[in-house]
């Protein structure tokens, strides 16, 4: 009978040790994953030329290419004069061209080079192999259940990120 007691204070032990981790933790714990993964990605990018957070520019315009320096803002979630610096960077190295608009000369368009469109499938096996480092010995299931429970952090922080 004392064994039973004790694998039930073994399993509840388990459950309160979890139970002890507080929604204070997740922030720096968030946090600081953010910052080893972008680290890392930027370690793998180093031979395509482009730094950290250049990929977000290069990505977007290729999903989208000719997009304005506000819209890409925006889209990456930095303001106006992040996204000005990066793009005069970026023009510089040679991977995105400002170009006037089409129908409103008033716009410039933001559109990659054919530098930038070749670094896009390498930026994309730099994601993957950051991504399969990150997962190590995860299973596919506790992958998903990772990336449901990421998504719904965020879900819950965007009406506050909308207000600010």
């Amino acid at each position: 009978m004392s064994k039973k007691k004790g694998d039930k204070k073994a399993k509840s032990g388990k459950k309160k040790d979890a139970g002890s981790l507080s929604a204070a933790e997740l922030a720096p714990a968030i946090t600081q994953v953010a910052r080893a993964m972008r680290t890392m990605l930027g370690r793998n990018l180093l031979e395509t030329g482009l730094y950290a957070g250049q990929d977000g520019v290069v990505l977007a315009l290729a999903e989208e290419d000719g997009l304005t320096p506000g819209q890409l803002a925006v889209k990456l979630g930095v303001k106006a004069p992040t996204i000005t610096r990066t793009i005069g960077r970026m023009e510089a190295q040679g991977f995105v061209e400002r170009r006037p608009d089409e129908t409103d000369g008033r716009l410039t368009k933001v559109h990659l080079t054919e530098i930038g469109r070749q670094t896009v499938e390498r930026i994309g096996h730099s994601i993957a192999d950051c991504g399969s480092l990150a997962a190590g010995d995860l299973s596919d299931k506790e992958i998903r259940t990772l990336l449901k429970l990421l998504r719904a952090v965020e879900h819950n922080l965007q009406p506050s990120l909308s207000e600010g």
